[in-house]
């Protein structure tokens, strides 16, 4: 039976004068089915005046204590999940038959993710629900089991993704006719396919193939029959197929989107339904990209603002094609972005949100060639404060499509035929309006993590050629700097007309976290600066005191690894990272729905057309893709990372018995984490070989000690390790420690293990320029 909820006034200790205990608090917070912050528990225990003081500083207590949390969705007990979330349906079920899920999203620090019974509608009732199957992704409406605790029940409010009963695997032929498929995935490691002869279709020994599944056989192996041959292992242009079927990437058009992409023309200055079009053909916007971008959907310009009550300010313009123009709401190609979330960068290749015909033809900002924009203008002053903004939906046309290191190069004295002519009356403008915006950066103080940002670049096989760095220009970050300043105005905007959105939320770290970091430093000498108000400052400080020092990049690592994973909410609760009270995404409507559904925001709150959001789209509507484009976001994050991993243990295979300096990056009972200097590859040293010695585990210090010899190996430290094996399939390399690093440091006087928490868990980046995650 469901345990009762108070009603509002009615609470059992409502009556009393006294502050509820802890345990009262607790089991509202624990029991309520809506939102509970402070002002809901004010009003259920009736709680007035100066009593509220103290019920924060008890609120404040539990959250310290790691016994509650609280996000946009409110306070809840710590480790439970929210009201609705969006969950993976295990390809088994359980022992009962039941289908289990799992949330798309969980911190894996936190422990094991908790499973979800899915309910289904009972036999003979008739019903709306839909009907979800193993593999799926479904949002689901949940509530704690009473029967199992820390287990809960789930009811399908939609099924976001279908499972096509299909499979990756390694094709493994037999003499007799048919095979065996070893699937990729490592949760199915051990679980072979049957293929019977005449199922194998064009597949060789070896080829990685996807596999339709037929019946499962409870006493014997699945059957399955090979639907594509995707191509011999022996290449890495396999290798990003691998994390697309991994994670169940939408990557091939649906017929009926393709035609819809291909049916849309052009959009001309006028014959809008509601108004014409700004004409700005003439202003001197100019994109600035990579050099190999095939899509350019933002321009920007700057010109010195002639207020005279303005000196030293600026006028800043940033243009955005405008996508939402040939995206309408609940079309096919809107429904398959939505599905998308965002597109998807492998060193091979990108899987696009939206089909080329939109990204690289029609909203391309393209030099010389008119193209419908939406559009902020921002006027600032000489230091960088904002005075006013205001959106524009235009009419514009590239002035020039500009490199990174090629405007760079301009400024630096280097203008070429493209840069010279406009070198004057477009770039300085623009990088005086830049140091103006990042004196205020500065200012404010966002989080300044210095992290190399690695690129594979790949030869005319496909293979790794090499692992660079890119040099890090002001052309980058002025770009950035535009484009978050504009992500601020689209939000005020919004805010000021009332209107729902999607957030970019990125909430301050937690206690756990917090905790960890400390253990971490204390492991190196260094101590967590105490403050009252946690903000971007303190972890600056933090890494200033390892600037130009051996542990600088490592620390760099552990305090992005601190940080809470950035995600999208109808909810606003700023943004840590960017020191920002509110933060949307506007800029990169071609690859991230976000910044499409702020778009539509904008054009409905502004009157700017009537293809903004439909009317009946709320702040409901909008939790529930907020939800559904952080996974997605997150299934592409984990895509690109493991397609690096893959292509780098191809890249290592045949340097099997080489050695490598690398840096110890995490420390666990069973060995220690390597991550390489020269590839930032990531490795494990079994502690099996470590030596004769008897290494013990030393979770405070995140440290293995030797028993007899006192040799250490910490968390941080440098060292030399030899390659010993490499399987590409599953991205993994395993090492030993080399010679010359075996003399590790002694430990300190022997004692009993100090307990801690093991090191932090692999990062999610924050910040990436073509993936735009800020």
């Amino acid at each position: 039976m469901a345990k009762r909820i108070h009603p509002k006034g009615s609470h059992p200790k409502a009556a009393h004068a006294a502050l509820p205990t802890r345990e009262a608090v607790l089991a509202f917070i624990e029991e309520s089915p809506q939102k509970v912050g402070k002002r809901e528990i004010a009003q259920a225990f009736g709680i007035k005046g100066s009593d509220k003081i103290e019920l924060k500083r008890l609120l404040k207590d539990l959250q310290d204590e790691g016994v509650i949390e609280k996000d946009r969705a409110g306070l809840r007990k710590a480790g439970r999940l929210p009201p609705v979330v969006v969950a993976d349906i295990d390809t088994r079920r359980d022992r009962d038959g039941e289908l289990v899920a799992r949330p798309a999203q969980w911190d894996p620090e936190a422990g094991p993710a908790p499973l979800i019974t899915v309910l289904m509608p009972r036999a003979g009732r008739r019903t709306n629900a839909p009907a979800p199957g193993t593999g799926d992704r479904a949002l689901l409406k949940i509530e704690p089991d009473s029967d199992t605790p820390g287990r809960y029940l789930g009811r399908v409010i939609k099924v976001i993704g279908r499972n096509k009963a299909e499979t990756l695997g390694v094709f493994r032929a037999l003499p007799t006719g048919g095979g065996r498929i070893v699937p990729v995935d490592k949760k199915a490691q051990g679980r072979e396919i049957a293929v019977p002869p005449g199922g194998e279709g064009d597949a060789l020994d070896g080829d990685l193939v996807t596999v339709t599944l037929g019946r499962e056989d409870r006493f014997g192996l699945t059957q399955g029959r090979v639907k594509e041959r995707l191509g011999s292992l022996g290449s890495e242009k396999a290798v990003s197929l691998i994390a697309i079927h991994a994670h169940g990437i939408p990557h091939v058009f649906p017929r009926e989107v393709l035609a819809e992409a291909e049916a849309a023309r052009e959009v001309g200055l006028e014959g809008r339904e509601a108004g014409d079009r700004e004409d700005w053909r003439e202003l001197p916007l100019v994109t600035i990209d990579p050099p190999d971008a095939k899509d350019h959907d933002d321009a920007v310009m700057a010109i010195p603002d002639p207020d005279p009550a303005n000196p030293g300010g600026f006028v800043v313009t940033v243009a955005i094609a405008d996508v939402a123009a040939y995206v309408r709401p609940g079309s096919a190609l809107d429904r398959e972005a939505l599905l998308r979330g965002n597109s998807v960068y492998f060193p091979d290749r990108v899987v696009p949100m939206l089909p080329e015909r939109i990204s690289n033809d029609l909203c391309s900002l393209r030099p010389g060639q008119d193209r419908p924009a939406l559009a902020v203008r921002m006027t600032v002053t000489a230091e960088g404060r904002k005075l006013r903004h205001s959106f524009h939906r235009v009419m514009m046309r590239s002035a020039a499509k500009l490199a990174y290191a090629q405007a760079q190069a301009a400024i630096d004295g280097r203008p070429d035929e493209v840069t010279g002519p406009i070198l004057e009356l477009v770039l300085r403008p623009l990088w005086a309006a830049y140091r103006a915006l990042a004196a205020a950066r500065d200012a404010r103080g966002p989080l300044a993590l210095d992290l190399p940002e690695r690129k594979v670049i790949l030869n005319a096989e496909g293979g790794v050629d090499r692992v660079i760095v890119p040099e890090r220009l002001e052309a980058h970050r002025l770009i950035e700097e535009f484009m978050i300043q504009a992500n601020v105005a689209a939000a005020e905007a919004l805010e000021a007309a009332r209107q729902p959105l999607i957030y970019r939320v990125h909430d301050e770290p937690s206690l756990e976290k917090m905790r960890a970091l400390g253990e971490v430093l204390a492991s190196i000498g260094l101590k967590l600066p105490k403050e009252a108000n946690l903000r971007p400052a303190l972890f600056n400080r933090i890494l200033g005191m390892v600037e130009g020092g051996e542990h600088q990049l490592f620390l760099n690592e552990v305090v992005l690894r601190s940080q809470a994973q950035a995600v999208y909410a109808a909810e606003n609760a700023g943004h840590f990272g960017l020191s920002l009270r509110r933060y949307a995404h506007f800029t990169s409507p071609i690859r991230r729905y976000a910044d499409l559904i702020v778009h539509r925001a904008l054009i409905r709150a502004l009157r700017l057309g009537s293809d903004g959001l439909p009317a009946g789209m709320e702040t409901g509507d909008l939790a529930e893709i907020g939800q559904q484009i952080s996974a997605a976001e997150r299934r592409a994050m984990a895509a690109e990372r493991e397609t690096i991993d893959r292509l780098i243990a191809h890249h290592l295979a045949d340097r099997v018995g080489a050695t490598f300096w690398g840096q110890v990056s995490g420390v666990t009972r069973s060995g220690l984490f390597i991550k390489l200097d020269e590839t930032g590859a990531d490795g494990f040293v079994p502690i099996s070989t470590l030596g004769a010695d008897y290494f013990r585990h030393e979770e405070g210090r995140h440290a293995l000690v030797g028993e007899r010899t006192r040799q250490t190996f910490r968390l941080g430290d440098k060292v030399e390790v030899q390659l010993m094996e490499a399987t590409p399939v599953a991205g993994a390399l395993r090492f030993e420690i080399a010679g010359s690093s075996r003399a590790g440091a002694p430990a300190p006087a022997r004692g009993g293990p100090r307990k801690g928490r093991p090191a932090p868990a692999s990062r999610d980046s924050l910040t990436k320029r073509r993936g735009r995650r800020a």
